[in-house]
């Protein structure tokens, strides 16, 4: 995919950027495949990540659209 799922612009060289310049031709296939089948299913990519496609929470909904979040964290205690 480019880089390790959970690495850092500093870590990655800014292989962690979804559309990251420099990426392997497998790495942006790859990354294709897996943002095609999860925008699919209704899911959104934060851009800096690659590997982060949430959905239901205030970024899903503000990018998709919708009304509001499906869920939010909550407080407890």
């Amino acid at each position: 995919m480019g880089c390790p799922e959970a690495a850092t612009p500093e870590e990655s060289n800014g292989a962690c950027y979804t559309r990251a310049p420099g990426l392997t031709e497998r790495a942006r296939r790859n990354r294709a495949v897996t943002g095609d089948a999860l925008r699919a299913v209704g899911r959104v990519n934060y851009p800096t990540e690659w590997s982060h496609w949430p959905y239901g929470d205030r970024y899903w909904a503000f990018i998709s659209g919708a009304d509001h979040a499906v869920h939010a964290s909550r407080q407890l205690g």
